[in-house]
């Protein structure tokens, strides 16, 4: 990569291309679609928002400012680093102590409104993307944001940040600075995206962080440009941030009624149950509820009865994601996609579901659903079959034909499913020996083990997934399979998954309304052997590939869907993960004291939502 520092030659071009359409006049009509700087850039079509906006539709320029918010989180810290692989960070640094040049709307697919950065200029193609800074943004220091803080941001991150970001730098073929105030990126692969990525990377002080060895985990207080600052550690127990008055993006539009809260501040707990607990004691301010049984029969602690806290559904149009038991395929036991629909043959989601939650959310039926993004029910047509026919040979069972998920069964045994497991297994050259175990005729044994994380996830607590996992391994004895389960607490557990070290685990992955490269560190076949890649599955398809290719170079909205209904048919047909339930809402049940706008962005409840949308209302 060749990277410039204080180049003129674009300023020439510039003064040039200036001078000539002013002697050019009407000839130079033919140059109308030239590239000229935007307060914002959309992946698709227009930003909906004008130059001039006053505020996000989805922030309240009228909320109040003040006041403490308390959140809850599971597990430990050991790191205020977000952007290495290294160590078990705090990712709200990311959120609200550092910032990009660009700010991402959650109120439209994909589309960045000017942040750090004034404006945006790209060209049709988008085969370079130049931005400008705006004089004004400065450090929590005082000190100003510079192109030397942002090229040495970009080059730093994408050489020894995290996995995530090496990517996006590997498709930079040059960086420079083309002004003052102003930085280019040419891009040496086709990838209309990358105008975007460009505009979301994290601005770092050069200064904090030179000669160090970046890629190292610490508690060393970052210095960021964002609305607030790191006032209090409490190693691998609490984190409190504080609002800085000095912010110098607060009267930005993209800022307007966002940040209200003078202090946030996040805690610690072993599990989920004792979160859970601190909520119903005023200790934390939100609990988002996982269970949606509990959610409607089990809310009546006194806080509650009170009227101290209150339950808000939050509704999203945004994709379902995959969330479930996820196989490694780099395991010789889960190579062979016979033994993967076997293991979801295996699993009675409708006895599980009905079992834990009763039933309230509906089943994950791929990775893109409840979305215009989603496959379509049976055989592949138009657009998406002309994309994956040329794979025809090599594409998973049912790619082109239609899959469907088995349906289970009301009760403990599905007989029906386990005799269609056990009928795969035995293709595969696993049946049941004479002492009861699923074995190869050269008496291998089907073993596999299935790590665990003590603190849950996202979108589950660590106890619904173990009785997940518990009802699980009962239905596998019926056919000669003996899972162990290992549960780890939640630094052993980041280490296990970086590396890829587990045969099945449990798996979540959010999906936005305009999936693009991030798709590759999912399921790139590049990201299958980068540790830390979220590609825990280990897929590995040219068919996959092309369709991320063909997203991220679509120009048109019919192109761009039928390339993600085709990811979706290859990523579902290919059996990687045993699907669960997903929420068609977020529950959320809070003080009373803790306001959201009323107009819901369509992400719902996403990060850039809470707490950045939220104020605490002033008591009488």
């Amino acid at each position: 990569m060749r990277i410039f520092k204080n180049s003129n030659v674009f300023a020439i071009r510039r003064l040039l291309r200036v001078a000539a359409l002013g002697l050019l006049g009407v000839a130079a009509m033919p140059l109308a679609s030239a590239a000229a700087p935007a307060h914002a850039i959309a992946m698709v079509g227009e930003p909906a928002l004008p130059p001039g906006f006053s505020h996000l539709p989805y922030a309240n320029p009228q909320a109040p400012k003040g006041g403490t918010i308390r959140l809850a989180e599971p597990g430990g810290f050991d790191s205020l680093k977000p952007w290495v692989l290294k160590g078990n960070a705090v990712w709200a640094v990311g959120s609200l102590v550092a910032e990009t040049l660009m700010y991402r709307s959650i109120d439209e697919a994909f589309t960045l409104y000017g942040l750090l950065a004034e404006s945006v200029e790209t060209d049709p193609d988008r085969t370079w993307v130049e931005f400008t800074l705006r004089p004004e943004a400065r450090f929590s220091d005082g000190s100003p944001v510079t192109v030397e803080d942002v090229m040495w941001s970009y080059e730093t991150l994408g050489t020894q940040g995290h996995p995530r970001y090496a990517g996006a730098w590997r498709k930079v073929e040059r960086m420079e600075q083309t002004g003052d105030r102003t930085i280019r990126f040419t891009f040496n692969a086709p990838d209309r995206e990358m105008a975007m990525l460009m505009g979301m990377r994290p601005i770092l002080k050069k200064a904090q962080w030179e000669g160090q060895d970046f890629a190292q985990s610490g508690l060393e207080p970052p210095i960021g440009s964002g609305p607030y600052v790191i006032d209090q550690v409490d190693p691998g127990r609490s984190i409190t941030f504080r609002r800085d008055p000095d912010w110098w993006g607060q009267g930005l539009p993209v800022s307007r009624g966002l940040h209200n809260v003078d202090a946030i501040r996040y805690d610690y707990f072993s599990d989920t149950n004792a979160m859970f607990q601190a909520f119903k004691a005023g200790e934390v301010n939100v609990w988002r509820e996982l269970n949606g049984a509990r959610w409607t029969s089990e809310y009546n602690f006194p806080l509650l009865t009170r009227g101290e806290v209150v339950q808000s559904e939050i509704p999203h149009q945004r994709p379902s994601g995959i969330i479930g038991l996820v196989m490694n395929t780099r395991s010789p036991v889960f190579a062979d996609w016979r033994v993967r629909q076997a293991m979801i043959e295996a699993f009675n989601h409708q006895f599980i579901a009905m079992t834990l939650s009763g039933a309230t959310d509906p089943r994950i039926t791929s990775y893109f659903a409840n979305s215009d993004l989603a496959m379509r029910p049976g055989p592949a047509e138009g657009a998406v079959a002309a994309l994956l026919n040329p794979f025809a040979a090599d594409l998973p069972p049912d790619t082109l034909t239609g899959y469907t998920l088995p349906s289970g069964y009301p009760g403990a045994l599905d007989r029906q499913s386990l005799r269609r497991a056990l009928k795969l297994l035995a293709d595969a050259g696993w049946t049941v020996q004479g002492d009861g175990l699923l074995r190869r005729d050269d008496g291998t044994p089907f073993d596999f083990e299935i790590v665990l994380n003590q603190s849950g996830s996202a979108m589950r607590s660590g106890s619904e997934v173990q009785k997940i996992v518990g009802i699980y391994v009962e239905a596998l004895k019926h056919i000669g399979i003996r899972p162990s389960v290992t549960v780890l607490d939640s630094a052993q557990y980041i280490e296990r998954t970086n590396r890829f070290a587990f045969d099945m685990t449990w798996y979540e992955r959010g999906l936005s309304l305009s999936p693009g490269n991030e798709q590759a560190l999912y399921w790139g076949s590049a990201s299958a052997t980068e540790p830390g890649s979220k590609n825990w599955m280990g897929v590995a398809s040219p068919a996959v590939d092309a369709m991320i290719q063909r997203m991220v170079n679509a120009t048109t909205r019919e192109d761009y869907v039928a390339a993600v209904r085709a990811l979706d048919r290859l990523l579902t047909a290919g059996r990687y993960v045993i699907p669960v339930s997903y929420p068609q809402v977020s529950r959320l049940a809070h003080s009373a004291a803790l306001r959201y706008p009323d107009h819901v962005p369509i992400y719902g409840d996403w990060p850039g939502f809470l707490p950045d949308t939220w104020w605490v209302e002033p008591s009488d």
